[in-house]
């Protein structure tokens, strides 16, 4: 597997099932989310109504609900849920095995 545009950033079993871990980058922190079905999403971890940490959510399916005012964001596209309007970035993940690794050209794309 080419790993040019790709670095690793942890396991797949340092993330709890249906919970989050935060990476720190040039451009902000993003939180990576393991489901109870071991998929792995990567999201901007600041919710855009009011700052909530998303990381610290409850994830459920392929969402996550921010802990400060309860909005839901779709893991998957970002966008906000329901009747609320809003979105926060994505980033593109893969597994290698239990390795999960993050495309640095989205993190770049999203830094202009």
């Amino acid at each position: 597997m080419s790993t040019a545009n790709w670095f690793e950033i942890g396991k797949l079993t340092d993330i709890p099932r249906r919970g989050a871990r935060c990476v720190d980058t040039p451009i902000g922190r993003i939180a990576i989310f393991r489901t109870a079905t071991d998929e792995v999403y990567a999201i901007e971890d600041r919710c855009p109504h009011q700052g909530g940490p998303l990381s610290q959510g409850i994830v459920h399916g392929a969402h996550v609900t921010c802990p400060l005012h309860n909005w839901v964001f779709s893991l998957e596209s970002g966008l906000a849920q329901g009747a609320d309007e809003g979105a926060v970035r994505t980033f593109a993940l893969k597994r290698d095995g239990e390795r999960i690794l993050m495309d640095t050209t989205t993190m770049l794309a999203a830094a202009e």
